[in-house]
């Protein structure tokens, strides 16, 4: 009785400890998806066509993206154990390979958005007018890609070591950017200055673009500048980042390297959906962008819990308090899938916005709305699956499980099944949608098989 009271006493900060992390990164989620939807909305006043091809051009981003946070998560891992044991050198070095590898991936991203933007575009979509609009939006934003490239690193350092307020400020900045330059470059404005007159034209899906480099360069300057200047312990020196030597990148490696897999494929997954939906027609694939809009409002509730999990028990497992690990992924599996089904509720509230956001025919507004009521359903299966891949699992280094689970049923049933549904019975776009989401059900019930295995938790650092 001794030994459960002991255990139990440190949940009594549970609910503090987690949203004191979790806060700060639910608001920067938040913010940065209203970059991401004020693009969608804007862009949206020109046209289905416009939002279509901006939304496609997105999922280049989104691959790199997915990349990126696998480098980066994958090294995260070795932070948040390393910053349970105050081992500042070993957070230095896993930094210095962080920012190598995103450096790498992210210049032949930058490459290909510039020289073959119509290649890239044409994979998801036939129409030759969403690809002359694909095609501009993405030569235009590729050069944000390096820039990106730069502060994600830093961003998820930060985090793992517990400074969540400073990439939440610099995000707010970049949001308020954004939103003015949008405004300004893609429908444009005239001002007078000393008596003369001024007109800036409209850039349409390239002044988005161009604002949206503008923002991620002001962000990551920011980000880099002040935290140098408040001296937080990931903000290294050069020569401290790249101390690393050829035992411990192999030790990266065979702990990161799954999780990039796992990133790489899921994202990839992802874009195969939005190719689904887009072989569908040009009103399927934007009835489909603006779920995903709107849903990204209530699933920042999620990423950011779900990070909060991968930091707190990270830390504690490089803390070597195994026995409260435990404690701490038992509470998270009940409580954070419960959240998800009264958070998941506020999509229908939500879905009855949809014509006051976007300028697009009723009957694409109808479909969206539609797609919502099927995405609540699924909620809790989703985020439960997510706490288990991004916060238990990566959290525990068990790396390659989480990939395998990830992967194996998104690829071999929910988009099947889509495709399935798609192109042969010919179903709705909320069909297809129902069965790309099945994966999540299947994930939590084996996620729940691992978590109680505990073959989950293992000690990377030793």
């Amino acid at each position: 009785m001794l030994k459960n009271n002991s255990l139990r006493t440190p949940l009594k900060g549970f609910y503090k400890t987690l949203f004191f992390i979790a806060v700060p990164i639910i608001l920067q989620n938040l913010m940065q998806t209203f970059v991401n939807m004020l693009d969608t909305i804007m862009v949206g006043q020109l046209g289905a066509a416009e939002i279509a091809a901006v939304g496609l051009g997105n999922q280049i981003f989104f691959i790199l993206n997915m990349i990126l946070f696998g480098i980066s998560s994958g090294g995260s891992i070795f932070i948040t154990q390393f910053w349970g044991k105050k081992d500042l050198d070993g957070i230095h070095k896993t930094m210095g390979i962080m920012l190598t590898f995103s450096t790498i991936i992210s210049l032949v991203f930058c490459i290909a958005g510039l020289t073959v933007p119509q290649v890239l575009i044409g994979f998801y979509s036939k129409d030759p007018v969403v690809i002359a609009f694909g095609a501009k939006y993405l030569r235009a934003v590729a050069p944000s890609y390096v820039i990106m490239a730069l502060g994600f690193p830093f961003q998820l350092a930060f985090r793992s070591t517990e400074h969540v307020h400073l990439p939440m400020i610099c995000t707010a900045v970049s949001f308020a950017v954004n939103a003015l330059f949008n405004y300004a470059l893609i429908f444009g404005f005239s001002f007078e200055f000393f008596g003369m007159h001024f007109t800036v034209n409209g850039m349409g899906v390239t002044g988005a673009a161009v604002a949206t480099v503008i923002a991620r360069s002001l962000e990551t300057a920011l980000l880099l500048i002040i935290s140098y200047a408040k001296k937080f312990e990931a903000a290294g020196s050069v020569r401290s980042f790249f101390k690393f030597d050829r035992y411990f990148v192999y030790r990266f490696i065979r702990i990161a390297l799954p999780v990039l897999i796992n990133e790489t494929f899921w994202g990839m997954g992802i874009t195969v959906e939005n190719a689904i939906f887009s072989r569908m027609g040009t009103d399927a694939i934007a009835a489909f962008n603006i779920t995903g809009t709107i849903s990204q409002l209530t699933w920042v509730f999620f990423i950011g819990t779900g990070n909060a999990t991968g930091i707190i028990l990270g830390k504690k497992i490089g803390e070597g308090k195994k026995d409260e690990t435990r404690l701490y992924a038992n509470k998270f599996a009940w409580f954070l899938p419960l959240c998800a089904v009264g958070i998941g509720l506020l999509l229908y509230p939500l879905s009855f916005l949809l014509p006051y956001l976007f300028n697009v025919e009723p009957h694409i507004i109808k479909t969206a709305r539609h797609m919502l009521y099927v995405l609540i359903c699924f909620y809790p299966f989703n985020a439960f699956a997510m706490y288990f891949i991004v916060g238990f699992c990566r959290a525990g280094g068990d790396t390659k499980f989480a990939a395998f689970h990830d992967i194996f049923w998104m690829w071999t049933i929910a988009i099947p099944a889509g495709i399935f549904a798609a192109f042969v019975l010919k179903l709705s776009p909320p069909a297809v949608y129902f069965c790309l989401l099945t994966e999540g059900v299947l994930k939590t019930f084996w996620g729940l098989a691992r978590l109680k295995s505990g073959k989950w938790l293992k000690d990377v650092t030793e």
